[in-house]
């Protein structure tokens, strides 16, 4: 009897050390788990404040520009320039756009007499359609254009 209880004694000793170091290595993932929770809460609120920031500086940078467009400091004048230029191009393409959309005055073979800017098809067959077609028609064989 005496190596049975032996036996017990060292059993009851290595479920306790087994226990004893499960305890531990819980204890250390659970702190891992909070470290790495509160690393991506960290890095989420970086985030956040980066995104803020760029947002503030777009707003910024445009107020500047409303208030000193015509007058800007003279390093920022080139980038004030650029976005003058740059409305100014908005404008002409959104009165381009305008412009074909009221277009309506057509000849007896529907070709559009709306102004056409200067890289516009006048005649034959570009993209499949002749000439500037409001109604779009495909080419026939015959108008094929070898230009394109």
């Amino acid at each position: 009897m005496a190596n049975y209880d032996d036996f017990k004694k060292r059993a009851r000793d290595a479920f306790d050390t087994i226990a004893d170091v499960s305890v531990e290595a819980y204890k250390i993932a659970e702190e891992k788990a909070r470290l790495l929770a509160r690393k991506a809460k960290l890095n989420a609120g970086i985030a956040n404040e980066r995104a803020t920031i760029r947002r503030l500086n777009v707003e910024i940078g445009a107020t500047y520009y409303k208030l000193f467009k015509d007058n800007p400091d003279e390093s920022l004048k080139t980038q004030c320039a650029d976005v003058t230029d740059a409305y100014e191009r908005i404008a002409a393409k959104q009165q381009e756009l305008e412009d074909l959309k009221n277009c309506s005055t057509c000849d007896e073979e529907d070709n559009c007499e709306c102004p056409e800017p200067d890289d516009a098809p006048t005649g034959g067959c570009k993209d499949g359609f002749c000439g500037v077609d409001i109604k779009e028609e495909p080419c026939e064989d015959g108008d094929k254009d070898d230009t394109q």
